[in-house]
């Protein structure tokens, strides 16, 4: 009797834990299910100056016809003469946020060439307005521009000052454009505003040009045919960029087979695209750890359009965001875990790490089954996956980290695979 007592008190208290946790992280992704980082979003863009005359605008009154607003890669860098190409003869530019010349934050005032002098193509410059309408989402991905910038193939390499520009001027931990080419957007498919609540649904990684990584929660519950993938996003309300974004829809998702919904353990998925993306400046992979490698880093850095902070209160955000987090040590993460409600009889299920504990820093609602990345310990210049965003109690507060699936826990798992379809582990692989 003594022994079935202990055993029903062990599985009443195992069952409370997984009902407690199971709350939690429904909790924590009920408002990405039924709202859109897409839609409702913050305007962090550029906003018109606040009196007549504060800024004198380009192509107006004695400027006409001298100068003319082009985006920024129509504007030759040395004779700052209106040129025509997507090349990046432009050279690097700064980009402020606040009072410009121009309408549009990517829009630079150029020099109109003279009637004597050979006239290139001009484009014509677009009105800019504080729409926030969102970008129409289709199944076909605009053609990529030729470039002859030498660009890497080799997986996890940042751009930690952008591609093209460098944002100066209120910034708000916006990440650079192109400065993690491996951030993918995970979208609904057919997406109609009068029918459906949300357009994005999660965040996700590319580890080879045809398969994406994501969280389990992600899209356990959903067919391939409900969603698209979609790289090389950064601002989602402009189209403007040098690189446009690419679309791919999805003809196979792998959850993990030991996935458990209601707790989120083996928070994993890959997705299979109908094709691989095209590589690009703004579109490249991230490396993977070694099976069980442990990652110590106190550099990490997470991305993605969710909510700056936990509530319905708080927005989503229309630029790409970045945080820099410290890896938090398993046990010590438990530990602060059960000083939360959760309680002291919390277990920290083995198929997650922790991150951040930080005041003000965290992944927060919509961030989900996006990546957490580390500095390679062999090469401080290339990154890998350390964790998939999967739950966490609030958003940045104090010694409370974010939970992450171990993504070290599965590289066999994703190498086994993906070599039942002839894709190898070169694209990943440092």
């Amino acid at each position: 009797m003594k022994y079935l007592i202990t055993f029903l008190l062990t599985l009443s208290l195992t069952e409370a834990q997984d009902d407690n946790l199971n709350r939690l992280v429904s909790e924590f992704f009920s408002e990405n299910a039924t709202q859109d980082p897409f839609q409702h979003l913050e305007e962090v863009t550029s906003s018109k100056p606040s009196g007549f005359g504060a800024i004198e605008k380009c192509g107006q009154g004695s400027d006409q016809g001298v100068h003319i607003c082009v985006p920024y890669y129509d504007c030759d860098s040395v004779t700052k003469m209106v040129v025509h190409s997507r090349s990046s003869g432009f050279g690097t530019i700064d980009i402020r946020f606040g009072a410009n010349e121009c309408e549009h934050y990517l829009d630079v005032c150029c020099g109109v060439p003279k009637a004597t002098d050979r006239e290139p193509e001009v484009r014509e410059p677009v009105s800019s307005s504080s729409s926030t309408s969102i970008p129409r989402v289709t199944s076909t991905s605009p053609t990529p521009p030729n470039t002859s910038r030498p660009r890497s193939t080799r997986c996890g390499i940042r751009n930690p000052n952008g591609i093209d520009f460098r944002i100066t001027g209120n910034k708000d931990g916006e990440a650079e454009y192109g400065e993690f080419p491996w951030m993918m957007a995970i979208l609904r498919a057919n997406y109609n505003p009068q029918i459906h609540e949300n357009l994005a649904i999660c965040g996700g990684s590319l580890i080879a040009p045809n398969v994406v990584v994501t969280g389990g929660h992600c899209v356990a519950d959903l067919q391939t045919s409900d969603y698209l993938v979609r790289a090389g996003e950064w601002d989602t309300q402009t189209t403007k960029e040098r690189l446009p974004h690419q679309e791919r829809t999805v003809i196979q998702a792998i959850v993990h087979e030991h996935y458990a919904p209601r707790v989120v353990y083996n928070n994993i998925a890959l997705l299979i695209l109908n094709r691989p993306f095209d590589m690009a400046d703004n579109i490249g992979t991230i490396c993977l750890p070694a099976q069980d490698e442990k990652i110590t880093s106190s550099e990490c850095l997470a991305s993605g359009w969710g909510k700056n902070s936990f509530g319905k209160a708080e927005k989503y955000q229309v630029i790409l965001k970045k945080i820099k987090l410290p890896m938090v040590d398993f046990h010590k993460c438990e530990k602060a875990l059960q000083k939360t409600r959760l309680g002291s009889s919390f277990i920290l299920h083995h198929s997650f790490i922790c991150a951040g504990g930080e005041q003000g820093k965290d992944t927060c609602t919509g961030d989900g089954g996006g990546p957490l990345v580390c500095p390679d310990s062999r090469d401080q210049e290339r990154y890998v996956q350390a964790g998939i965003v999967s739950w966490g109690i609030g958003c940045g507060d104090r010694n409370i980290p974010g939970v992450y699936a171990n993504v070290a826990k599965y590289r066999n798992w994703i190498d086994e695979q993906l070599l039942r379809l002839n894709i190898n582990s070169d694209s990943y692989s440092i």
